[in-house]
């Protein structure tokens, strides 16, 4: 049997019931969402792990009415728009639904994973991750012990080198320049380690109230600063279109290490005499950051993984032989979170690639 004929076989032998019939009795809540974000189906083990009642009546009620998680309904929103998948962590706690016959309140950390379907439609798998949490706890304990006991003996090294550096042989030099550009990139990926670690901690409860009053289009322009050598080498501009002010609260720093990933990111991927456009707009209550290239665009697995840990790229897609840790990303998102904010990647319909961060807006 060719292969188109038994997929077409298993097809009609899997029909929508026995499939239904599957992911009711399965160890994974599932959910579906209509394009308007009400909830037409959902198992067993998502009443179950989201507190729902067994004769609740909750097909047809927005997804927000149901579950009281700002943080699913935006991961759900942005599986959408962009889609594609969307991962959310919280802690679901359920109450006591009469007063005259109160019940023990319970907590429980969960995680869900959007995935986009056609015509707005949204799938959400749901687990517990009270038994992964301790494993996810220990293991990032682990990288930021490993990474903290690294720092030391790559200072020492580097002293090493640069006294090596001083007066060597044609041979020598060109082993010792070598070595000095591997021990920074260790030395860079150490530090990106241990700045996941610090931003994983803040994200857990985001405190955007005690926190500066900036202003982003002067944290873009600081950013871009330190990229001006490099931008200038290869004849690639910068273009903010601003506008209006657009403060925000936040750590200055860390908004800085933001922006300046974006940018980085943007000039890896820019022809050489183009230009980088930054867009500077609010959106309903969120001060949107759009950074835009001329590049290739995004690939379908770049826009599927880009955010995760040490993922990089097709490197046929950089114009720099610059070799990044595969975290620069990973820690714009960290960053985002511990605002309260959100980012999300698409390719521009005029071309090119587009990041948008998105931030809480507040009054100046």
């Amino acid at each position: 049997m060719v292969p188109g004929q038994r997929q077409q076989q298993i097809c009609q032998w899997l029909n929508s019931k026995q499939l239904l019939d599957w992911l009711e009795n399965s160890s994974q809540g599932f959910l579906v969402l209509d394009r308007w974000n009400r909830l037409q189906h959902l198992n067993g083990r998502a009443r179950r792990l989201l507190g729902i009642g067994k004769d609740a009546r909750v097909i047809n009620r927005y997804l927000l009415e149901v579950v009281r998680c700002h943080q699913l309904e935006a991961a759900v929103r942005e599986a959408r728009l962009s889609g594609g998948r969307q991962r959310v962590l919280w802690t679901n706690s359920t109450v006591s639904p009469s007063p005259l016959h109160p019940e023990p309140i319970r907590s429980e950390p969960l995680e869900a994973v959007a995935l986009a379907g056609e015509k707005g439609w949204v799938a959400v798998f749901v687990q517990s991750r009270q038994s992964l949490q301790a494993q996810q706890e220990q293991q990032e304990r682990w990288v930021s012990d490993v990474a903290h006991e690294l720092r030391t003996p790559l200072t020492a090294l580097s002293l090493v080198t640069e006294s090596l550096a001083i007066n060597p042989s044609d041979k020598q030099a060109v082993q010792v320049e070598r070595l000095q550009r591997e021990l920074t990139r260790l030395q860079q990926l150490v530090s990106d380690l241990l700045e996941l670690s610090r931003l994983e901690t803040a994200a857990v409860q985001p405190n955007t109230a005690a926190m500066d009053l900036l202003e982003i289009h002067d944290l873009v322009e600081r950013a871009w600063q330190s990229l001006a050598p490099l931008a200038e080498q290869r004849g690639v501009e910068l273009r903010i279109n601003a506008g209006e002010p657009h403060p925000v609260r936040g750590n200055s720093s860390r908004l800085l290490r933001a922006l300046l990933n974006l940018l980085d990111n943007a000039l890896r991927h820019s022809p050489d005499n183009s230009t980088i456009e930054v867009r500077l707009l609010r959106d309903g209550r969120w001060e949107r950051i759009e950074v835009r290239d001329n590049g290739d665009g995004f690939s379908p697995e770049d826009l599927q993984y880009m955010f995760d840990r040490f993922y990089r790229g097709d490197p046929s897609r950089s114009r720099t032989q610059r070799v990044g840790s595969g975290l620069g990303l990973a820690i714009v998102q960290q960053i985002a979170h511990a605002h309260g904010g959100h980012i999300r990647a698409r390719n521009h319909q005029g071309g090119g690639a587009e990041m948008q961060l998105s931030l809480p807006c507040t009054k100046p």
